[in-house]
């Protein structure tokens, strides 16, 4: 479901920015970078659709404290976004368990921000730690996703029933460990990019 969104839109704004700019009017990317090529939610929601991005930053999450109160922000930031959308309980939920999953991720990263390895093997089990958590936040987003634009919030019991069913776990298994993979590769690319 995201790939496929993340395409359509990507390729609508791309079209009539390319007339905008062919105008002569400067038009900001709406799709700055794949979704793929984002391990974090932060950087997700900074990917997609941008100039709404910087819309509800300037006029939502700044006024309600911004990054002081970013618990607390996320909630009624999400909240309005799902609203904006569609007022429907299936979009709702897709904003609360987007929170949900943002928690840990904000708890996470001010911790971590303070944090230096030192070691070799210190920024290696940190490089490691933070591409499973990367690879939970692609997860964790996919999910969020489909409750929100496929099943509703009624299908939450069925999906997760199906999901963790002992004969999905090889599937979800060679899932997880391909976004692992994924994220390892995002690091690496970003690594080269910087040198």
């Amino acid at each position: 479901v995201l790939i496929f969104m993340w395409l359509k839109f990507f390729l609508i704004w791309r079209y009539f920015r390319f007339w905008s700019l062919v105008g002569g009017v400067e038009t900001p990317e709406n799709m700055p970078r794949c979704i793929n090529n984002c391990p974090d939610l932060e950087s997700f929601w900074k990917s997609w659709h941008a100039s709404f991005n910087k819309w509800l930053v300037r006029y939502v999450y700044i006024p309600l404290g911004g990054s002081r109160r970013k618990l607390l922000s996320i909630w009624v930031v999400f909240t309005f976004v799902a609203a904006w959308h569609d007022l429907e309980w299936k979009l709702i939920s897709w904003a609360w368990l987007t929170c949900l999953c943002f928690v840990p991720e904000i708890v996470i990263k001010s911790f971590s921000n303070n944090f230096q390895a030192k070691s070799t093997l210190g920024r290696f089990i940190h490089r490691e730690l933070c591409a499973i958590a990367g690879a939970v936040t692609v997860s964790s987003l996919m999910v969020a996703n489909l409750v929100g634009y496929v099943v509703g919030p009624s299908g939450i019991k069925v999906l997760m029933a199906r999901m963790l069913h002992k004969d999905a776990l090889p599937a979800l298994g060679t899932i997880f460990t391909t976004f692992y993979v994924g994220v390892k590769l995002i690091f690496h690319i970003r690594d080269a990019r910087k040198t």
